[in-house]
This record gives structure tokens, C-alpha cells and sequence, in this order.
């Protein structure tokens, strides 16, 4: 699984591609790709779930599965993402998300978790990806 926060209108958002690409190479070999949008940085995912999807669909043809926007970080945090930051602490031990588009790379058991940070292309994932689904 691929977890990413994601947003609309950040710097990061061109990495829909790069994201939806994984997800078309991989998808058959098992790897979900699971976009959670975040608003909480910025204020650049300020739409409502059917203008999120809709914007994803028609400006990067995204076929993975968008939730709900979520928290990431504070007292309303989403589960999901309190035990991803606690599974894969960010620089320096944090278990805070500094920004959009950072991602959890998690393995079939769900027992190994990578952190990426929002400045790592989607393609660099590609190697660590392969030796995860063998």
C-alpha cells in the first residue's frame, strides 16, 4: 500500500501523475495506491469530496482510490495516519507530517513502513516498490 496526502493546489500536485502511473504499473501485481486528501497545509485542498475527485479525474486521470479529506496531524488526526507517523517517524524522530504529498509505502503484512518525504518523486519509489511485491 502507498498512502499519500494529498492536495489539490500545492506545489506537490503534478505528483498525481507520477502516483497514477505506480498505481497502473503495480495494480496488478498488488500495490494499492490510496489517496487521502489533507487540507491542513496551506489551505490548498480547499474543495469538497465530489470537486477533489472531479479535479483528479479530469486533470491527472486518477484511478486510485481517493477518501475523504482527512487530518493528518493534530487531535483530530485519521487513525490511519496516527499509525503511519508512529510506525515511520519523520527527520529526526517527529511524528508530525510537515507537508502535502508525503508518503507511506507499507509491505503486504503490514509490518515494514517507509516515509518519503513530500519532495521525493513518485518514480524514486519504483525499486523499493519491486522488492516489496517480489
Amino acid at each position: 500500500m502507498l498512502a499519500v496526502n494529498t492536495a489539490s493546489k500545492c506545489g506537490f500536485t503534478p505528483q498525481y501523475d507520477g502516483l497514477e502511473e505506480l498505481h497502473r504499473q503495480f495494480h496488478d501485481r498488488g500495490l494499492v495506491v490510496l489517496g487521502f486528501p489533507c487540507n491542513q497545509f496551506g489551505a490548498q485542498e480547499p474543495g469538497n469530496a465530489e470537486e477533489i475527485a472531479s479535479f483528479c479525474n479530469l486533470t491527472y486521470d486518477v484511478t486510485f482510490p481517493m477518501f475523504e479529506k482527512v487530518d493528518v496531524n493534530g487531535p483530530d488526526a485519521s487513525p490511519v495516519f496516527g499509525w503511519l507517523k508512529a510506525e515511520a517517524p519523520g527527520l529526526l524522530g517527529s511524528k508530525r507530517i510537515k507537508w502535502n504529498f508525503t508518503k507511506f509505502l507499507v509491505d503486504r503484512q503490514a509490518k515494514s513502513v517507509s516515509r518519503f518525504a513530500p519532495t521525493t518523486k513518485p518514480a524514486a519509489l519504483r525499486s523499493e516498490i519491486e522488492a516489496l511485491l517480489g
